[in-house]
């Protein structure tokens, strides 16, 4: 969505701020969309991204109401929901009897009459829910990354397909694809500004993240899913829960092109106590296109280390710089440029384009790319955690799949060694 256009949205939001009215809203070529009818949202996973997606979405169009919530956790819920309603007001209507709780509670929100959902939950259940959700012929706005195993992503790929065929909107949460700068780098680089290219270098060096304290009451299973970060199978590691984002610009480069095989290292040196879980804090691995193109990724979660959130891409004519951490993009070959237009919120721009797509009947579908990029992520996992090279076909028809067969606080999850590599067998 062009800037004039997200400009009119927010005008028309500031001008019913807080109605359900039926209104029209201005296209940038002039020409008026029906907006006659409000939209429902369900939001699935009350957690901050889901909060924040919400406020987003009750943001992207006038016309917009939080009509059910679903989570395994009543605190979270609760959280989200007063946090909501001091932005929006009545606009969150949520009544007691669409507060779903448990782990059934995402199809009883598809039940509940939404239009939209947003699904925010970990990614262990995003493949289930999302399938659910198109099933239910809902337009979704799905967060990344999408799947933490092979057959995960199988059954995502056949989502997207399905809604595809249903003329369902699939939005991903992969944000980076809706920042203006991004956007525009990216495009150069496909239209050849750099000429072929020969390596793409990612990186995503970070500090590590939250962890919460176990309490005296909770069972082991509530303990790993309020610590689900830490666990594998729950979050499929920080290389696919986060450094996926500097993964998906790696591939936006090469055009979607995929690798044919992944090699490469991870380990724990300094998350290594008994809160920490099974998942690694550093990844190196090594792509290889069938052209010879190689992309080089290294991720690292550990604190008071250099931090580095960038790719560069390396080509024929030159080399292109995307750097998230500093908001610089240039290009330097025969022709120079460095990106100085204007700078947008890119997780309101994907609501803002999510919900036009829904007014217009033009809808938009993610599902393959995202699909895609969370398999590269799942494949230098597995490549770190066994030690051996890994095909994408490979990754692609691994049979491994992470996780209990039932969900519960009361039942038995499982509790996986940290990977070793040259032990660890593929599967």
């Amino acid at each position: 969505m062009n800037t004039k256009r997200r400009d009119i949205l927010k005008m028309a939001g500031l001008a019913i701020a807080g109605s359900t009215l039926p209104v029209s809203l201005v296209r940038a070529d002039g020409a008026f969309i029906p907006n006659v009818d409000t939209l429902k949202v369900g939001l699935v996973g009350c957690g901050g991204r889901g909060t924040g997606a919400a406020n987003q979405a009750l943001k992207a169009d006038p016309n917009v109401v939080l009509h059910a919530v679903a989570d395994i956790f009543s605190d979270k819920m609760e959280t989200s929901l007063d946090s909501l309603r001091k932005v929006h007001g009545d606009r969150v209507k949520v009544d007691a009897e669409r507060k779903f709780l448990g782990f059934d509670a995402f199809q009883k929100l598809l039940d509940s009459g939404v239009d939209v959902v947003i699904l925010a939950t970990t990614p262990h259940f995003r493949p289930e829910h999302l399938m659910a959700a198109v099933q239910a012929g809902k337009h979704i706005f799905c967060e990344k990354p999408v799947a933490v195993d092979a057959p995960g992503v199988r059954k995502v790929l056949e989502a997207a397909k399905l809604a595809k065929h249903k003329n369902l909107s699939l939005m991903s949460g992969f944000c980076w694809r809706y920042h203006e700068p991004k956007r525009a780098s990216f495009a150069r680089i496909l239209d050849g500004a750099i000429g072929d290219i020969s390596t793409v270098y990612n990186t995503y060096n970070t500090s590590g993240v939250w962890s919460k304290p176990r309490l005296p009451e909770w069972t082991e299973a509530e303990n790993q899913y309020r610590n689900w970060y830490y666990q594998h199978w729950l979050s499929g590691d920080h290389i696919v829960e986060q450094a996926v984002h500097s993964l998906d610009m790696m591939s936006w480069a090469m055009g979607g092109k995929l690798p044919v095989s992944a090699m490469g290292t991870g380990g724990r040196q300094v998350r290594t106590d008994a809160n920490s879980g099974n998942i690694y804090d550093h990844f190196a691995i090594t792509y290889e296109y069938d052209n010879g193109a190689k992309g080089f990724h290294f991720s690292r979660q550990q604190d008071n280390t250099e931090r580095s959130y960038a790719v560069e891409a390396l080509g024929t004519k030159g080399r292109a710089i995307v750097n998230c951490s500093r908001n610089h993009h240039e290009i330097m070959g025969t022709t120079n440029w460095k990106y100085t237009g204007p700078n947008n919120d890119m997780y309101q721009t994907e609501h803002d384009e999510l919900f036009a797509s829904i007014r217009q009947s033009k809808p938009l579908n993610d599902g393959e790319y995202m699909a895609h990029s969370t398999l590269l992520a799942i494949m230098g996992r597995m490549a770190a955690y066994t030690g051996k090279q890994i095909t994408f076909d490979q990754a692609l028809n691994s049979a491994e799949k992470l996780g209990p067969d039932k969900y519960g606080f009361n039942l038995p999850v499982p509790t996986y060694e940290v990977a070793r590599p040259g032990i660890t067998p593929f599967i």
